[in-house]
Formats: C-alpha cells, sequence, structure tokens
C-alpha cells in the first residue's frame, strides 16, 4: 500500500525531461553490450579526464593528509569560503592574465557545476537568456525555479557562436555564456566578448560565465577571463573549475568570483553569496584544498598543461581526421571538444547508434544539448592516444 502525503513539492520539477542526457546514453551502451557482450567500447563522449594526477598534487594532499593525522596540524571545518592561502593562490593565477582580484571577490567550492546551480538562490525570477545548444545544467536548474528562459541560437552560420542582436529586448538578463563552450568547443574572441559585456551594461543584465574551460586555450586572441575585457567586473560572475585543468573530476573543487562591486536593488551581490554559502555550505576539504593550492604553483601549471596538451594531441588527430572526411566541425583547437556535423543527414541519435554498432565508439547527440544540437555531434579528446587512434581507424573504414 502506497501511504500518500498532503505536503507539496515543487512542481517545476516535473517540466524537466524524464531522464538526463548522459544517462539515455548509457542505458542505449548497456543494453548494446547486453546482445553484444565481446564488443569493446571506446567512449569519447562523456567530459571525463583519464590522465592521472600530476605527481605534485598528489603528493601534496598526501602530506595534507598526514596533517590530519597530527595534532598541531590537524584541520577541523574549513572556512566556507576556502582557506586563504588557495584564494591567494587563484588571485596570482588571474594576474597571469593582467586581471586584478579583491581576495574577498573569491569563493572556492566544490565544482562550477554546484556553483552554476546555486547562484540561482540569491536572485528572484528572472528573465533568463541562453545560447543553443547549451550544457543541461543552465536550462534545467531554470526550469526548477520557473524562470522564463529565452534562446539565441547558434548555428553553422555563426559558427555556434550567438551574439545580441537587434531580436532581443532592450531589457535586463541573467545571460549564460561559456568560452571556451561546452558543447562546441566554439569560443569567444576579445572582441565578440566585449559586444556582451557592452550589452549586459546597457540593458541592466548580469553575466553568469562559465570559464571551466579555460586552460585549454591555445589562441592569443581569445581570452582566459571575462575580466580580461573593459567592464567585465561591472557585468559578470566568473565560475571555474580544476576539474579539466587539473584533472579534479573525481575529487571536486572549483571557484566562484563575485566582484565586490555589483549591486542590485541595493545589495551587493557578493554579500548575498557569502551568506548563501555560509548558511548551505560547509566548505571544501584541507586536503582538496591542498591538492589545488599545488596545481596553481609554478611546477604544477607545468605539469597539468604536459595533460592538457596530450588531450590536444588527441584533438588534433580527430580534427586532422575529420579534415580528410570533408566534414564541418567547431572546437578542438581551444577546446577539447570536437562538434561535428552529423554525415549524410543523419540526425544525431541516428548517428550515435551508427558509430556505436559499426564502430563500438561512442559520442555524444547534439540533440541533447537543445533544439539547435539536432544534426551535430560532440566527441571529446579525452580518451588514451591509443583509444582515440584505434576509434579514428575504426571511423575510417565506415565513413
Amino acid at each position: 500500500m502506497v501511504y500518500i502525503m498532503k505536503i507539496n513539492i515543487n512542481k517545476n520539477y516535473l517540466n524537466l525531461k524524464e531522464s538526463y542526457l548522459f544517462s539515455d546514453i548509457n542505458k542505449k551502451v548497456k543494453a548494446y553490450k547486453e546482445l553484444n557482450p565481446n564488443a569493446d567500447i571506446i567512449r569519447l563522449g562523456i567530459g571525463d579526464v583519464t590522465r592521472p594526477l600530476p605527481k605534485v598534487i598528489s603528493d601534496a594532499m598526501s602530506k595534507a593528509s598526514l596533517d590530519m593525522s597530527e595534532k598541531d596540524t590537524f584541520k577541523g571545518y574549513p572556512p566556507e569560503f576556502g582557506y586563504d592561502f588557495l584564494r591567494e593562490r587563484i588571485k596570482s593565477y588571474y594576474e597571469r592574465y593582467n586581471v586584478s582580484l579583491n581576495l574577498n571577490d573569491i569563493f572556492v567550492s566544490d565544482g562550477a557545476k554546484s556553483d552554476i546551480g546555486n547562484l540561482l538562490d540569491i536572485f528572484g525570477n528572472n528573465t533568463i537568456l541562453i545560447p543553443d545548444p547549451v550544457y543541461p545544467v543552465y536550462v534545467d536548474t531554470n526550469i526548477m525555479k520557473n524562470n522564463n528562459v529565452i534562446f539565441i541560437n547558434g548555428n553553422k552560420e555563426n559558427k555556434f557562436l550567438p551574439l545580441p542582436d537587434d531580436s532581443l529586448e532592450n531589457k535586463p538578463y541573467i545571460i549564460y555564456i561559456c568560452s571556451p563552450n561546452n558543447p562546441t568547443g566554439a569560443a569567444y574572441n576579445y572582441k565578440e566578448l566585449a559586444l556582451w559585456v557592452s550589452f549586459a551594461k546597457k540593458t541592466g543584465s548580469l553575466i553568469i560565465y562559465d570559464a571551466a574551460y579555460e586552460a585549454f586555450i591555445q589562441s592569443s586572441d581569445i581570452p582566459h577571463s571575462i575580466y580580461e575585457i573593459e567592464g567585465g567586473k561591472d557585468v559578470a560572475i566568473e565560475v571555474c573549475s580544476f576539474s579539466k585543468f587539473a584533472g579534479f573530476t573525481g575529487i571536486r573543487c572549483g571557484y566562484t568570483v563575485v566582484p565586490s562591486n555589483i549591486e542590485v536593488d541595493g545589495v551587493y551581490l557578493n554579500k548575498l553569496w557569502g551568506r548563501r554559502q555560509s548558511t548551505k555550505f560547509n566548505g571544501v576539504s584541507y586536503i582538496t584544498q591542498a591538492g589545488a593550492y599545488a596545481c596553481l604553483s609554478d611546477e604544477g601549471i607545468l605539469e597539468c598543461k604536459k595533460n592538457l596538451s596530450y588531450y590536444m594531441e588527441n584533438a588534433k588527430l580527430l580534427k586532422d581526421f575529420f579534415l580528410e572526411k570533408g566534414l564541418w566541425f567547431t572546437g578542438g583547437i581551444s577546446s577539447p571538444y570536437i562538434w561535428l556535423e552529423c554525415p549524410n543527414g543523419m540526425s544525431s541519435w541516428e548517428f550515435f547508434q551508427f558509430l556505436l554498432e559499426k564502430c563500438n565508439v561512442v559520442g555524444t547527440p547534439g540533440a541533447g544539448f537543445g533544439k539547435n544540437g539536432e544534426g551535430f555531434f560532440r566527441i571529446t579528446s579525452f580518451g588514451t592516444h591509443e583509444a582515440t587512434k584505434e576509434a579514428i581507424e575504426r571511423m575510417k573504414k565506415v565513413l
């Protein structure tokens, strides 16, 4: 017998798709494996890292764990906003790009995805402007809050880098920008990003800027931070992560920068975010923050960049292959993602099934990232060299 409670639920959740994109992919791969148990599946879909942590990071975490076993160096609850030693090092990292931050504007967290969702706690209902295709968390968290979401079209014509234009009303928005972009791998240059900052200032809008992939940037004309743009600190909150840069996908650490000068309705957003974090978040462990601190040392950055170079070598192999086949794509230059137009007019899920069955290769259907993702496909360079080369050899036989 089912006991039916009489409390209320958040019915906005009922407006979400029943299943998450990567859950659907896993179900399809599992079903295929059940029918073909000997299939050697190569996964180039989910954006998870495969390289181990640099030794300078693991050594720092090992030392921090030993600190926890000694009376004089034991740490209890961490500061809600992060240890100052890590915040100082994040501040120094930004100085590499001629960006000066206040220490109190840096909030250490357990990852960019969490912060992107949690930031909505400090806002009322707003009109949300999101490029399509888009990373699902931007859309889903706003549906959960019952915000009005408006999509701006990314497409082949604008190389999946939509810009503000006359079609947008002269009113305030919360604008989501990810550059380099997940899923498309495209990245705004200085001039293009400046157009978004100018639009935000003109309309009284706020930009939530996702810089999770900034460490992959290879081109000198692409900013690493929106704060490199004049006026960026007046209109943008920046979210970043150690997940891809340092291989922290299984460790979880990131940070959000909320400039102290951004004021809404007579209230400073920095204070609101600090209040939210101190109430709902108990901070990131000392061991994890010690690893992040080591990541941002000169030696740590050098070692992390070796891993990034490894992934970008995979990206070059994939790019060269798709160029050889005459297939259109974006990404793969300052991003670990390649956004490929499906061949022969296939839909995203048709191409997914085609690669799975003919090559035993798994990618991500673009349709899972929004209406404008239909007909496109995301391939990642996060595999091993061996797996990437094998996947290319398999695809050569069928494409």
